[in-house]
């Protein structure tokens, strides 16, 4: 593909972001490169906690030979309540790729994250296979990523939790649903998070939920697009991965008939 179709070959396209509040930027780069806007529609914001009991509560996961953090937030939270020093012998590991580089930007050099950047990547990694009688440190925030917790706990592991951020919900912007009615042009759904688009499901009146099943979904794994699936959608695709990039790849490889609905 020529640089000037691939910057016009989602023209007019809207991509519906489930981010949190404020974290859309790379997304609507990765969008408007292929000459598509993003219409965000975050149902929560991401809050740091700075109290005590979090402290102590990462001060304990981060003494275990094994550490994962779910998410470049929650390497941005526990950096703001403690330093992060890995010892030697540890293994630390981030969820994807961007969790990853946030952990070698707090400092963490020897950070690992896996080809498959999801849950099921993460567990697969031979760092996580024998944990039985081992503590794991899981750097996280309440909801989400529940299948990693459950499943060091099959294999035997005590799962050291901190949770250094919370999601809070935000009610949709009057401007993003009043676009979400009014548009007329094709429809992308980013889905990167199962919660993300429950609680959107749940929050949105009940004519925007019926636009937005309208959309193509571009889910990040197939257990995503599995769950889009049961949801009510009927167009989906599955990306490599949740990166920005990754999501518009698979919307460019789906392109064929993408249409106005």
């Amino acid at each position: 593909m020529t640089d000037a179709r691939a910057s016009s070959a989602l023209q007019g396209c809207y991509v519906i972001s489930l981010r949190p509040v404020g974290g859309h930027a790379a997304l609507r780069r990765a969008a408007a490169r292929h000459g598509a806007r993003v219409l965000a529609l975050s149902p929560w914001r991401l809050v740091a906690r700075d109290d005590a009991g979090s402290a102590r509560e990462l001060r304990r996961a981060l003494s275990a030979p094994r550490v994962i953090f779910t998410s470049p937030a929650a390497v941005r939270a526990a950096r703001a309540l403690l330093p992060l020093r890995p010892r030697q012998a540890q293994a630390w590991l981030g969820v994807g790729a961007g969790t990853r580089d946030a952990l070698r930007r707090a400092g963490v050099a020897g950070a690992i994250a896996p080809a498959r950047m999801d849950s099921e990547g993460l567990l697969a990694l031979p760092a996580l296979r024998e944990v039985d009688g081992e503590d794991v440190g899981l750097v996280t925030a309440p909801g989400g990523r529940g299948r990693i917790g459950a499943e060091l706990r099959r294999r035997g592991a005590r799962v050291l939790r901190a949770d250094v951020y919370a999601r809070v919900a935000t009610a949709p912007s009057p401007r993003a649903l009043a676009q979400l009615r009014a548009t007329t042009t094709p429809l992308l759904l980013a889905l990167s998070s199962g919660e993300a688009l429950q609680r959107s499901l749940a929050a949105l009146p009940a004519d925007a939920v019926a636009r937005l099943r309208g959309a193509r979904v571009i889910a990040a794994s197939a257990r995503l697009a599995a769950l889009a699936r049961r949801r009510g959608f009927t167009d989906i695709a599955i990306a490599t991965d949740a990166r920005p990039r990754s999501l518009l790849a698979a919307a460019l490889e789906r392109g064929a008939g993408l249409a106005i609905r």
